[in-house]
């Protein structure tokens, strides 16, 4: 929810700010980018990701503390009408989340905390919808689905946080929802955007036991996660 509040607030602020600073004509930079079919490009950017816990029974939470993380990646645009944009954006991404268990079963530090790097391989498949341009800019949302496949989830170790290992599914279907704007400059199209992505299944992978202390209480684990990627095309 915090994540949706979020890009809410962008997007007002892009709204309120486009009378201000963008009202006065200009001389229009690549005038005729968007009548293209087909166009390319590719992203760069940051993302911070966290976990969404349900428990079977309400304990003290489990603590997630985030870092920053960094995407790349490739953009492939389809041209619909004035409005609408189909657009493939495979990339991959690196993040790191620190778990921090509370069962009072844990007792040293080395069974309580668990650094859980990820490295997605992440394609989403989404859907723009742009304003009319005004001179050299235009707000955009955008939303969709996508695959994310976790290269270092740990899905097929056999060994379990009992042995200090952390394991997650290693795919993950999520849907996604941001905001942005184009920003027509002389020799590139350059966007700059911040996107919510939010898994849809469970991704944890139990330990054997059941009564597990770091996975026994939880029904479900979510990634959530914010990306802000500046695009070139």
């Amino acid at each position: 929810m915090k994540h949706l509040i979020i890009i809410i607030i962008v997007a007002l602020a892009f709204q309120n700010s486009s009378a201000q600073l963008f009202s006065k004509e200009k001389i229009k930079n690549l005038e005729n980018f968007d009548k293209q079919r087909m166009s390319w490009g590719y992203y760069l950017g940051f993302n911070s990701y966290d976990y969404k816990f349900d428990y079977n029974e309400i304990t003290e939470e489990i603590i997630t503390e985030s870092s920053t993380g960094f995407n790349v990646g490739l953009v492939g645009d389809v041209r619909i009408n004035n409005y609408f944009n189909i657009r493939l954006e495979p990339g991959i991404a690196f993040s790191t989340r620190n778990l921090t268990f509370s069962d009072p079963l844990l007792t040293t530090i080395a069974q309580r905390e668990r650094e859980v790097p990820s490295t997605y391989i992440h394609i989403p498949l989404l859907i723009k919808f742009s304003t009319k341009r005004s001179n050299n800019w235009k707000p955009f949302i955008v939303a969709g689905a996508s695959w994310s496949n976790n290269l270092s989830s740990n899905e097929d170790n056999p060994d379990d946080n009992s042995s200090g290992q952390f394991r997650q599914t290693s795919n993950v279907f999520n849907y996604e929802l941001g905001v942005g704007f184009d920003l027509y400059l002389y020799y590139f199209k350059f966007s700059p955007s911040i996107r919510g992505v939010f898994a849809m299944g469970d991704e944890l992978v139990r330990d054997t036991d059941p009564n597990s202390a770091w996975t026994g209480n939880i029904t479900s684990m979510q990634s959530r996660g914010i990306f802000i990627n500046f695009t070139f095309q």
